[in-house]
């Protein structure tokens, strides 16, 4: 996903500097001004938020609220250079890969005590409340949506290669995919995600393998508290993938991050996407496919018919160096509550946190409905929290994407690849205690 690609920026590069991010002393009307720091930033999405933060205004006269959109490219840098400075921010973005260093630096509040008896918890899912709290029970972000992968497909090439359904597992997948697979017609099998964040579906392959064993507070550590790299089912995952590559996938896709997956399933070169939610309207948007030539179904399973579904979540949260943290925490519970919800939710294609959804016809049909059955079968499609919020995370995604790039280059085995991965959190784990 792209979201979950930008890695948490830790240089001190200057970035371009934003005008009016000094945060506000209240006026002489008594008037408190916000700033409010987006990091995922898009065209689209900045109006949405400019319309969110009208309404807040409109119920809050009191209270202003400046909006701060860096680009995308340079946002995580750009808050942290604001946060390191103690100004300029109030509200911001936190996603599951910058909450772990932000907080551990002291740089994010604890909204546990402001947020008690707060009646929005009573309306959200059960893992959206569960994602607002770490491990502490600390909260240091109130979850605006879930990032959770599902299998995009074709329906006509699926159709023309025999295949009545889409593949149900990671072993359908491959055969589906192979036989779809055509490169003197420039038609491919799969999306494969060999650049940027490759790891992630990699992992998700191996959870698959493993579902039932895989610890659901930990998705990299079984239940017997070795990792899940330990595990020979693990290797049975990787060879598996990798041959998806091989039989089944564009060369040039070795280098492959999301932009690329993606125009590769919307142009109508491949026949199988695995993505986030976030694609529906990409894809939706598509010129060179039409609505009834794709759709979506659920993650696709390990041998064993459950999957483990590794949400991604972000959301918002209030900066420790803020002097206006009660007006800060107002204008996050607004986000995460109601009319303003669900339209950043439906407007973004997010895993929605509140639980009226389940009841909404916009998730209950068309690409939306793999979703629904997702949430409907709990004892399948097993949730997991991956350990994104430890602050060695961007230097596991660096390392990670590296190996599965020697993977695929035939520089290295799947033993090999994973012995390395088993090394890793074992050593950083055992550093923990």
């Amino acid at each position: 996903m792209r979201r979950r690609t930008a890695a948490l920026a830790l240089g001190t590069a200057a970035a371009m500097v934003v005008t009016g991010c000094s945060t506000m002393s209240p006026e002489a009307s008594g008037t408190v001004t916000l700033n409010l720091v987006e990091s995922l930033t898009n065209p689209t999405r900045t109006d949405l938020l400019k319309d969110l933060i009208a309404d807040f205004e409109q119920q809050h006269p009191k209270i202003k609220v400046n909006l701060v959109s860096p680009p995308t490219e340079q946002a995580d840098q750009k808050l942290q250079q604001m946060l390191q400075s103690g100004s300029g921010v109030d509200v911001l973005e936190v996603r599951d890969i910058t909450v772990g260093p932000w907080s551990n630096n002291g740089w994010l509040y604890d909204m546990k005590k402001d947020l008690d008896g707060w009646k929005g918890w009573e309306a959200m899912t059960e893992n959206a409340v569960n994602a607002s709290k770490d491990t502490k029970g600390r909260t240091y972000f109130v979850p605006y949506g879930f990032y959770g992968l599902s299998l995009f497909y074709r329906t006509d090439l699926i159709g023309k290669a025999g295949f009545d359904k889409p593949p149900a597992t990671w072993q359908e997948l491959l055969e589906q995919a192979s036989a779809v697979h055509d490169p003197g017609e420039r038609r491919y099998g799969y999306a494969f995600r060999g650049g940027a964040n490759s790891h992630s579906n990699a992992t998700a392959a191996i959870e698959a393998y493993l579902a039932d064993q895989v610890d659901p507070a930990n998705g990299f550590k079984l239940k017997n508290g070795r990792t899940i790299f330990s595990a020979p089912e693990a290797e049975d995952a990787i060879e598996n993938y990798l041959e998806l590559f091989e039989q089944a996938s564009p060369k040039s896709s070795v280098s492959w991050g999301y932009p690329e997956m993606v125009e590769a399933f919307s142009n109508g070169s491949t026949a199988f996407l695995l993505q986030d939610p976030e694609v529906i309207a990409t894809v939706s948007e598509s010129k060179s496919i039409s609505k009834d030539q794709w759709g979506t179904a659920p993650l696709v399973a390990g041998p064993g018919g459950k999957t483990v579904q590794p949400l991604a979540t972000a959301g918002w949260g209030v900066a420790k160096g803020s002097d206006h943290k009660a007006e800060a925490v107002r204008l996050v519970e607004f986000l995460s509550q109601g009319e303003a919800s669900t339209s950043f939710t439906k407007k973004n294609s997010l895993v929605p946190i509140l639980k009226s959804a389940a009841g909404d016809p916009f998730y209950k049909s068309g690409p939306w409905s793999s979703y629904v059955t997702m949430t409907e079968q709990p004892d399948k499609y097993l949730v997991v929290t991956q350990p994104r919020g430890v602050s060695w995370w961007a230097e596991w995604q660096q390392r990670a994407d590296a190996d599965v790039q020697k993977l695929i280059l035939g520089r290295t085995t799947p033993k090999e690849l994973l012995a390395g991965w088993d090394a890793y959190w074992t050593e950083k784990w055992r550093q923990e205690q």
